[in-house]
C-alpha cells in the first residue's frame, strides 16, 4: 500500500509538472501572438497635445501600439474622439437619419418622415451615428486584445503554480519513501532511534 501511495504521489507530481509546462508555453505563445497581431495594424498614438491622448496615454504619445495595455488606452482615446464628434451622445441617443429641421445636430431622427432627404428623396444617414458604430467596433477589437493578453498572463501564472505544486508533490513522495526505507533499516538493526528525514 505504501508503495502504491509513493508511486501515486510521483505520478501526480509528474502530471502537474507537465500541465504546468504546457500552460506556461501556451501563455507565452498567446501573449506573443497578441502582440504580433497588434503590431501588424501599425496603430500609432497621436500627439500629446490631443486632450484624449494626454488623458489616457500621455506616456506613449506618438509611439506605436504594441501591447494589450496600450491597445486598451487607444480604445479609450477612440471613445473620447467619438463622443466629441457626436456631441457627447452615444449610439442609443442618436437617430438613423439627419433631422430635416436641424441637419447639424448629431441627435438626428429615426423617423423617415422627419428626416432630411437627398436629391433622390431618400433619408440622409446620420454620419455621427455611423462614426460611433465604426469607433465602437474598432475599440472592441482593441479591448479584446487587452483581454487576450491578460488571459495569457493568467495562464503563465497558473502554469508556474502547477509546476511548483508538481515539484512539491514529488519531493513529498520521494521524501516519504526515503523516510520509510530508513525507518525499516533501523528496525532491522534493532534500534528505536527515529531517523531524521530531510527533504
Amino acid at each position: 500500500m505504501k508503495r502504491i501511495l509513493e508511486i501515486g504521489g510521483i505520478l501526480a507530481g509528474a502530471v502537474l509538472i507537465a500541465f504546468g509546462a504546457v500552460a506556461i508555453y501556451m501563455g507565452v505563445d498567446g501573449r506573443s501572438t497578441v502582440r504580433d497581431s497588434i503590431k501588424q495594424e501599425q496603430i500609432v498614438f497621436g500627439a500629446a497635445d490631443d486632450p484624449a491622448v494626454a488623458k489616457h496615454a500621455s506616456q506613449w504619445a506618438e509611439e506605436q501600439v504594441t501591447t494589450g495595455t496600450q491597445a486598451r488606452a487607444f480604445a479609450e482615446i477612440m471613445r473620447e474622439h467619438a463622443l466629441e464628434s457626436s456631441g457627447g451622445l452615444v449610439y442609443a441617443e442618436m437617430g438613423r437619419f439627419l433631422a430635416a429641421d436641424d441637419p447639424q445636430s448629431p441627435a438626428g431622427t429615426s423617423d423617415e418622415a422627419a428626416a432630411l432627404k437627398d436629391e433622390e428623396g431618400n433619408p440622409v444617414p446620420n454620419r455621427a451615428r455611423d462614426t460611433w458604430v465604426t469607433a465602437t467596433a474598432l475599440s472592441t477589437a482593441l479591448n479584446m486584445s487587452y483581454m487576450a493578453e491578460q488571459l495569457s498572463i493568467f495562464g503563465i501564472v497558473v502554469g508556474v503554480a502547477l509546476l511548483l505544486s508538481g515539484i512539491g508533490f514529488m519531493v513529498l513522495a520521494l521524501g516519504g519513501a526515503v523516510g520509510v526505507r530508513e525507518w525499516a533499516l533501523l528496525r532491522r538493526k534493532g534500534t528505536r532511534e527515529t531517523p531524521t528525514v530531510t527533504a
